[in-house]
């Protein structure tokens, strides 16, 4: 190991001082056994830390887009004005709008282990399930499920519709983009939504891991702007049904499996069809849809939790201190 690493992991050592309990569901992560702390500073870190998570995805988020979009205006030649081009990119016109969106949105992903790491002082590997990391084959059985089962139910959803084929002009760029980026963008919504808002949200309200279910899938559809009633009780229902699947699989794989999903079925669709900025724009939705929504969102859950029983992964944190004793 070379000197910097060493540096870099004993500095890095130096910023975790507390680990999960054991025994306890992924909302309940955070929760540090200090009896004595007083509850008023609990509830000030958990919502202090979301706020905080919030703002800076709205700083740093606007400020990569629009940074993104200037090099992509530069090297397109600056076509008209930075900020014709720039309308049309936040319009997803041309295609370095819906990259310069996805990479913006991904800035998710280290803000939550920054907000884990700096803020509550856990190791972010405690972010991605109470194994604790990544499990990547469930991961994999989920993403299948997921194909067959939300892809199914939209392709009958669509019987009686026409199946339209216009591709988008520069199809190639857009294809290209949804198939590399919106898994991106997907992941970092569920690390900070149904990662790290769920667990910050329970540090405030201890009695019940599923406070920070149904507030984290609250903020998550209201974090979507301008919709109808039926396409925010779409986004809300999403985020309980992931927030779900995190507690009873114990982690983010099942529901990043069907957001990725999802949006590249979306996407993709819409990039072959010609409807990009369409679906972009979209405000709207009906009640079929929306029923169509929740029967294809409840099925791939039911097979997520029985996916996970079967490969017997873990729900709750290992029954002894993963590390050591937490310092308090």
């Amino acid at each position: 190991m070379s000197e910097l690493a060493k540096v870099f992991r004993t500095r890095f050592s130096a910023l975790v001082k507390h680990e999960p309990l054991p025994g306890v569901t992924y909302p309940e992560v955070l929760m540090v056994d200090a009896p004595l702390a007083p509850r008023w500073r609990v509830i000030a870190l958990g919502v202090g830390g979301s706020l905080l998570g919030i703002i800076s995805f709205f700083v740093f988020t606007r400020a990569l887009i629009l940074f993104i979009v200037w090099l992509g205006w530069l090297a397109a030649g600056g076509p008209g004005t930075l900020q014709a081009y720039g309308t049309a990119a936040a319009n997803f016109e041309v295609p370095i709008g819906m990259l310069a969106t996805n990479l913006g949105l991904a800035l998710l992903i280290p803000i939550s282990v920054g907000l884990v790491l700096l803020v509550h002082r856990f190791h972010p590997r405690w972010l991605h399930s109470v194994q604790p990391g990544f499990r990547w084959r469930f991961m994999l059985a989920c993403l299948l499920a997921s194909l067959v089962v939300l892809g199914g139910l939209w392709v009958v959803s669509r019987i009686g519709q026409p199946w339209v084929f216009a591709p988008e002009q520069q199809w190639g760029w857009y294809l290209l983009i949804v198939l590399l980026t919106s898994p991106l963008q997907a992941a970092a919504e569920e690390y900070f939504f149904r990662g790290y808002l769920i667990q910050a949200l329970h540090t405030t309200s201890s009695s019940s891991p599923w406070f920070g279910v149904v507030g984290s899938a609250a903020v998550f559809a209201l974090f979507h702007g301008t919709q109808n009633l039926p396409l925010f009780l779409y986004r809300f229902a999403f985020g309980i049904l992931a927030g779900v699947l995190v507690v009873m699989t114990g982690g983010l794989e099942a529901g990043i499996a069907a957001h990725v999903v999802n949006n590249v079925v979306a996407y993709g669709y819409a990039v072959l069809s010609g409807t990009v900025v369409a679906t972009h724009a979209v405000t709207e939705i009906g009640w079929v849809e929306l029923a169509w929504s929740l029967v294809g969102f409840g099925a791939f859950a039911a097979v997520a939790i029985w996916i996970a029983r079967r490969m017997q992964v873990a729900i709750t944190t290992p029954g002894v201190r993963f590390g050591g004793p937490a310092e308090v």
